[in-house]
């Protein structure tokens, strides 16, 4: 079984080596411009900085929502370190998440909270993601000159907001299609883990989870939709501000398709926090929008300074915080 962890590592590690030495090139092009991010507005590199930090409080609200907690502390700290290990460990999106449960439990949150609830909120901001694109619509149709790459993602982005909402409606109000998953979930963990105890009882577990969140979300809906709608809103308005500092005035509907394309890129597991991928396709995304090429590299740099490589030593302190207050994770 050690071998195996051993085995799943070293391949975790070759896969996030070849990735980075293909997206290196993208990432390099985009730092050869900080000279002239130095040179922006201060004031309007101020703004992109307060938009991000107004997305993560907004990404906080959602957290004590389906936490259902009322301290801040907790889930301040114990997100901003997990964004921060997100960004820096391979497949950083699984070790944040692990560092995050960890730190909430040890605060005194009950882990099937701690669980449900981290469930939820991720549900929650990739669904709008997922959804931003369809806001261009109109525009389509309105004979928006828009590229014709960008038209096709905001299309598949109808199609994926249709599926998601028909998807999340079965799972949300219909108990046979998720005792169903819990089954074969539950099966397929016994066939390939059977040196372990076998599992049981998920079916069992997932309604009563999946049911404390309705619930909960029937409460409060409003206020996790609007936090949510905060939370890319403002991470929004930063990449805006970071076009309008270059001097770029692309249409704001091709703008949110090129943002969009970010998200989803961001969440490719290859490289921690989709370092590379997001660069590249930012960069690309907004030529398309009809940003020049250079002004293109200098706001993917500026956005990506404040939503990217700022919330890392941000996240460390925020470790320490944490450690002051609870002690060790």
């Amino acid at each position: 079984m050690r071998l195996k962890g051993v085995l799943r590592r070293v391949a975790l590690l070759a896969i996030t080596a070849v990735s980075l030495y293909l997206v290196g090139p993208a990432v390099l092009r985009t730092l050869a411009s900080w000279p002239e991010v130095r040179d922006l507005d201060p004031f309007l590199l101020q703004l992109i900085v307060i938009a991000q930090m107004a997305a993560f409080a907004c990404l906080w609200a959602i957290l004590r929502i389906t936490l259902e907690t009322n301290r801040w502390l907790p889930v301040i700290t114990s997100q901003l370190a997990a964004n921060a290990a997100a960004k820096v460990l391979p497949a950083g999106g699984a070790a944040g998440g692990a560092l995050q449960y960890a730190m909430l439990v040890r605060t005194g949150v009950p882990k099937g909270s701690v669980a449900s609830g981290l469930a939820a909120a991720s549900a929650l901001t990739t669904g709008i993601v997922l959804a931003l694109p369809a806001l261009a619509v109109p525009a389509l149709l309105g004979g928006s000159p828009i590229d014709h790459s960008l038209a096709r993602a905001a299309w598949a982005g109808v199609a994926a907001l249709v599926l998601l909402v028909a998807a999340g409606a079965v799972l949300l109000f219909a108990d046979r299609p998720l005792r169903f998953l819990g089954r074969l979930i539950q099966d397929v963990r016994n066939r390939v883990l059977r040196r372990r105890a076998s599992l049981a009882g998920l079916p069992d577990r997932l309604i009563a989870e999946r049911n404390a969140v309705r619930t909960l979300l029937q409460s409060r809906w409003l206020e996790a939709l609007l936090a949510t709608a905060g939370r890319w809103g403002f991470d929004y308005a930063s990449l805006l501000l970071a076009l309008v500092a270059v001097g770029a005035r692309p249409a704001p509907t091709a703008v949110l398709l090129a943002f969009c394309v970010a998200q989803i890129l961001a969440l490719v597991p290859f490289t921690p926090g989709g370092l590379g991928f997001v660069e590249a396709g930012l960069t690309g995304t907004l030529v398309l929008a009809g940003v020049s090429a250079n002004d293109a590299l200098v706001a993917s740099l500026a956005y990506r300074l404040a939503s990217y490589w700022l919330p890392i030593p941000v996240g460390g302190g925020a470790w320490l915080v944490y450690r002051r207050r609870y002690g060790a994770s």
